[in-house]
């Protein structure tokens, strides 16, 4: 492809790209570029606001540029400080390298195995000499360290900042000059990192990587970066209904940004969707259908929305129907006891009136009785119906 059709897939979604030119130059100058996508498995799971740089890079790969995929197994054990404003716990290898199993499964249900090269950083940090250290870390200093937002931060409000910390750009540079990297990818929150990159690359007497920058994505709540430890993420692992159901949950507001950087679905097709009126419920729809189907495949997919659309949207459901939102606090291994819920949810008012409304026959979980008040129900993160008496709903979530 040209540079004029190469463009517009580059930039789609793009916040920042450092720089356009140096992009354009690289694409007019070099067949192939070598795309670095650095991931640290600090985590077993990938979640869909991780996909977001790992699609960018299976774009570069569609265009037929080289991908690049660093797994940090030497930086993880530090811990990326960007976004933090405290020190990370400090993983062993062990660790590290047992998460790393699961993220290559996941990592290649986005990109295409064959066509990207995989290194671990380890390669080479586990063959330096303290000598070769010292000579990495000195292509630096304090004071170019204390630009980064987070670091600069930490030290004004008299946060502890530890050495060791200020390692990690240094080895995410340096794995830029060993790959040799043509452009780098990363959220915005990677910014300092990349830029770190392009300074060492200078320093060996290298062209700088390009940086692509995308945006951070906000969770399932609407206000925060997407994140497991925030109880607001998408895992792509997840089960089909699982994935559909939470998709349902996204404010209307993240709709356009979850389209533009979640999936292909033409930008122009979704502007002529929106000035049509459509109803916001059926766009999610649409997109929940899509994002189940890269990850888990068509069939499941339909079989997803069908039991959507089967437990949220039965005729006798009221269109307005409450939601009760449920602690993780609550659960015990994903279940919930069904009396506490029915307290939970205020659709009883107490323990004992609970218990009598099951044993009257008057509780259904998802359109089918409960007849039992010592029954642990499993909550889902897409959510359950809870119907008490004829006129009584409340749909449930994590």
């Amino acid at each position: 492809m040209n540079l004029n059709d190469q463009l517009p897939v580059i930039k789609r979604g793009v916040s920042v790209l450092v720089t356009e030119e140096e992009l354009k130059a690289k694409l007019t100058n070099k067949k192939k570029l070598r795309v670095k996508l650095g991931v640290d498995p600090t985590a077993p799971d990938i979640h869909l606001g991780f996909t977001v740089v790992l699609r960018k890079l299976k774009q570069f790969q569609d265009l037929g540029h080289q991908a690049v995929l660093i797994i940090g197994d030497y930086t993880a054990m530090l811990g990326d400080p960007s976004g933090r404003s405290a020190a990370r716990p400090q993983l062993t290898h062990g660790q590290v390298m047992k998460h790393a199993c699961t993220y290559q499964e996941q990592l290649f249900k986005v990109l295409n195995r064959k066509k990207t090269e995989v290194y671990y950083n380890g390669e080479w940090f586990s063959k330096m000499t303290f000598h070769e250290v010292i000579t990495m870390i000195s292509g630096t200093t304090v004071a170019r360290m204390l630009e980064h937002d987070y670091f600069a931060e930490r030290y004004r409000n008299g946060n502890p900042l530890g050495l060791h910390e200020f390692v990690y750009p240094v080895m995410q540079a340096f794995d830029s000059i060993k790959v040799r990297a043509d452009v780098e990818l990363g959220a915005t929150d990677q910014t300092f990192n990349v830029l770190m990159g392009r300074d060492f690359q200078k320093s060996a007497g290298m062209e700088p990587q390009v940086g692509i920058f995308m945006p951070v994505l906000i969770g399932l709540d609407g206000r925060m970066k997407m994140s497991k430890s925030l109880g607001n993420y998408v895992g792509i692992d997840e089960p089909p209904s699982e994935m559909f159901g939470k998709l349902m949950s996204i404010p209307d507001e993240l709709l356009t940004s979850y389209f533009e950087l979640l999936t292909d679905f033409p930008m122009d097709e979704l502007k002529k969707l929106n000035d049509s009126g459509i109803n916001p419920r059926d766009l999610k729809k649409r997109l929940a259908g899509i994002i189940v189907a890269m990850y888990h495949g068509e069939k499941k997919s339909v079989k997803a929305k069908k039991e959507f659309e089967r437990i949220f949207q039965r005729r006798e459901l009221p269109e307005d129907l409450e939601t009760a939102k449920i602690s993780p606090e609550e659960l015990k291994d994903g279940k919930i006891w069904v009396v506490k819920l029915l307290v939970l949810t205020k659709l009883a008012d107490s323990k004992a009136q609970a218990q009598r409304l099951i044993c009257q026959g008057a509780v259904e979980i998802n359109g089918k009785r409960t007849d039992s008040p010592d029954t642990d129900v499993d909550l889902p993160a897409g959510g359950l119906v809870l119907k008490v008496g004829k006129k009584k709903f409340r749909r449930v979530m994590v």
